[in-house]
């Protein structure tokens, strides 16, 4: 049997209590540790499980609606040719090909029409609400030899009612040929980079690139596409334009949605 010193012993009820205290206090510790570990741990798993859901899938986006206007006079409604030979119904079908399942392009083009006459029923073209609208328009006004400054004027005229209505647009440029007089002809030409770069907006150079003056690729009157004249107008004029204003619809569409996602996301609430 071991014997303690008196003192000690004296002691002994109060040292056992103390080692109560600080085993009682470890325990509590440790149980403050584990559950701080717990809660950053489900903190965590509701951090990653918000960030993995909050970006849009570019399937999802390529999938989405989208709605281009082609606008313009009988080079856009294809007079002529058979209704999936115009360009419209061929760059839909293209569209689709390179993944936009759910692209529409609506024609809107008007065998004979003018500036004037587009921008007097822009209201009622704007009702298709698109994404992005190609406008084509202008060379019937220079057939006709109306002043330029009023072609241009109507032309941008139609491009800011159209961007206020939150379509991005595309202009097609075009030339005529030389029988107006040298002057003439390269003041209409001029008037399609200039207000590009003035409203910001992409410029297809020459819509009829690689198709007008070439009899194989042009009808008997020599002013309107084949069927052939417009896949190529497709393939090298539009589509080249096109497709870096789908990339950027698209990324702004996946930054609205990851935006609407994150301010709806639950709101965690600490007990």
């Amino acid at each position: 049997m071991i014997e303690f010193p008196t003192h000690f012993a004296q002691r002994l009820p109060a040292i056992a209590i103390l080692a109560v205290v600080i085993a009682i206090s470890g325990c509590q510790k440790e149980a403050e540790t584990t559950a701080a570990n717990d809660t950053q741990s489900t903190n965590t798993e509701t951090t990653n499980s918000q960030t993995s859901t909050a970006p849009v899938a570019t399937e999802q986006q390529i999938n989405s609606p989208l709605t281009i206007l082609a606008l313009g006079d009988s080079l856009t409604e294809g007079l002529g040719v058979d209704s999936d030979a115009n360009y419209p119904a061929q760059l839909e079908a293209s569209l689709k090909e390179l993944g936009y399942t759910n692209a529409k392009v609506i024609n809107s083009g008007l065998s004979g029409e003018t500036s004037t006459g587009l921008v007097n029923r822009l209201d009622w073209v704007a009702q298709t609400e698109p994404d992005i609208t190609i406008l084509t328009i202008g060379a019937n006004d220079a057939m006709r030899g109306l002043d330029v400054a009023t072609i241009e004027e109507n032309i941008r005229t139609a491009v800011k009612r159209l961007q206020d209505n939150g379509s991005e647009v595309i202009l097609g440029g075009m030339s005529i040929y030389d029988n107006l007089g040298n002057d003439y002809v390269s003041a209409f030409s001029d008037i399609y980079p200039r207000v590009a770069e003035d409203m910001n907006v992409p410029l297809i150079p020459f819509f009829l690139e690689g198709v007008g003056g070439d009899p194989d690729l042009n009808q008997a009157d020599a002013i309107h596409p084949t069927k052939d004249g417009y896949t190529i107008i497709v393939n090298d004029n539009i589509l080249p334009i096109l497709k870096p204003e789908l990339k950027k619809l698209q990324a702004s569409n996946t930054a609205d949605a990851t935006a609407s996602t994150t301010t709806n996301a639950p709101t965690e609430t600490t007990q």
